[in-house]
């Protein structure tokens, strides 16, 4: 039967509304996730970190980096043209700039961000227990906003990948894939040794592994805190359950000097000496600090291969140590990374900063200039985290995933003739970065972040709500 004349354009309205109000949500959510088209790429005439000072064409599509070839102004010199851009790719021109693995920040705790300047010149301890106290007031939401806020400060500074450590995964996820940065995010066990809280979190362990199931972006890994603030019976029961689940374990490790002599009196060995007759350790832990070590720790985490990270410029705030073993971990066969921490303790997220911290520290403390040479330095803050959480990325080759950073050296940091990797880390600052792809697909472009405006007005709001202190 037909409607009257006056139905059938009432619901054609209707229809029209809601077309319209589904095509708006569409385009802000594209814009608000990626920014900018997912089609191929080619980056023309640009050099790589690395390999001198000889142009390349660079071609991403698919996500992954389909081919590198000799410009084509080198032709002639080399017998080899340079990519020819498929069908809609979009061409960039490099000249000038150069191609760096994006940073892999191998632990932090994201949300953090909004947390700054809040546990400001008190000894470690006192301090950790401010953070759980303002902890203890943080929501899904606020968790959002914090990641949100990360990721831009992430995405400016060069990260494509982090290493998580916090609550409310969920949320962080959806925080990082709108922001289009890689995210593998750890569900943090802490039942600070009460059972009722040891099984409630196995259980929201368990479910939030099995949505991850579903997850088109990020990866889920299991945290355990500490062993200062997680029982032996958790341990073993989030040790178990990520290794039948194949997946990492995050833990913060010989953090302090006050951690390894708790751990003697209580257990009679050191944290790493603990965790080893646990059989925590493997080479899908990655452990973060791994200051404090005794010679045979060193030698424990290097036979394992645990991926340890080092968080100078935490460390340094909380005055928890500066003598972090690069060199004997590394010889032991350990895979040494690079992280921030969180901004409650390092203020910033800022890894370029990290590694000058970490090189200058190391050189220092040890009085040897050779200490922590400036391709290993690269490889810590890269390729050795890309390798421990399995992405693909963090060198710039054929095949892999196309993650990278486009750094222009149209700047005073960049006219000496000294190389590329010295006048980046130690000269130059991380506002040399014009340009992030994650994924093969641009985060950033010229440093304009799509989106920057409403995600701090969001966090202010979330502010305003939520009250830490």
């Amino acid at each position: 039967m037909d409607l009257p004349e006056n139905r059938s354009d009432d619901r054609f309205k209707i229809f029209l509304r809601i077309f319209a109000k589904l095509f708006l949500y569409l385009k802000n959510f594209n814009r608000f996730s990626t920014g900018f088209d997912m089609g191929a790429i080619l980056l023309k005439n640009i050099k790589v970190a690395g390999r001198g000072d000889d142009e390349v064409d660079i071609l991403i599509d698919g996500g992954l980096i389909m081919k590198i070839t000799p410009a084509a102004q080198h032709a002639e010199e080399t017998g080899a043209g340079g990519c020819t851009a498929p069908d809609g790719a979009e061409v960039v021109d490099g000249k000038g700039k150069v191609a760096v693995p994006g940073f892999v920040n191998m632990h932090t705790h994201a949300a953090m961000s909004l947390m700054r300047g809040m546990g400001e010149d008190v000894v470690f301890h006192d301090w950790l227990k401010k953070i759980w106290e303002m902890e203890s007031h943080v929501d899904a939401e606020y968790v959002y906003w914090g990641t949100k806020v990360a990721c831009i400060e992430m995405a400016k500074t060069g990260t494509t990948t982090f290493f998580d450590h916090y609550w409310f995964l969920p949320s962080a996820r959806k925080a990082a894939e709108e922001a289009g940065v890689r995210p593998v995010l750890s569900y943090v066990m802490l039942d600070k040794f009460d059972r009722q809280a040891a099984m409630r979190q196995r259980s929201e362990c368990e479910d939030i592994y099995r949505q991850s199931l579903d997850w088109g972006w990020g990866k889920f890994a299991v945290g355990i805190h500490s062993i200062y603030s997680v029982s032996r019976e958790t341990i073993l029961w989030t040790a178990d359950f990520a290794r039948s689940h194949g997946l990492k374990i995050h833990i913060h490790l010989c953090e302090t000097e006050r951690e390894v002599r708790d751990c003697i009196r209580e257990h009679g060995a050191t944290p790493v000496r603990y965790a080893e007759d646990l059989g925590l350790l493997g080479p899908d832990v990655v452990a973060a600090h791994t200051l404090w070590l005794s010679p045979e720790d060193t030698g424990i985490l290097g036979k394992r291969k645990v991926s340890c990270v080092h968080n100078i410029n935490s460390n340094l705030k909380l005055a928890s140590g500066y003598r972090f073993p690069y060199s004997e971990l590394k010889e032991a066969g350990a895979n040494v990374c690079i992280g921030t921490d969180g901004c409650a303790s390092s203020n910033n997220l800022d890894i370029l900063e990290a590694m000058k911290t970490a090189a200058m520290v190391q050189k220092a403390w040890r009085g040897d200039p050779t200490a922590m040479p400036l391709d290993e330095l690269m490889a810590m803050a890269t390729s050795n985290g890309a390798d421990a959480l399995g992405t693909g990325a963090g060198r710039i080759e054929e095949g892999r995933t196309a993650d990278l950073m486009i750094v222009d050296t149209d700047s005073t940091f960049f006219l000496s003739p000294g190389s590329f990797l010295a006048n980046f880390i130690y000269s130059a600052h991380s506002d040399c970065i014009d340009s992030v792809i994650c994924g093969g697909r641009f985060i950033m472009r010229g440093r304009r972040i799509p989106g920057e405006e409403e995600v701090i007005r969001g966090a202010r709001e979330v502010l305003s709500r939520v009250k830490l202190m």
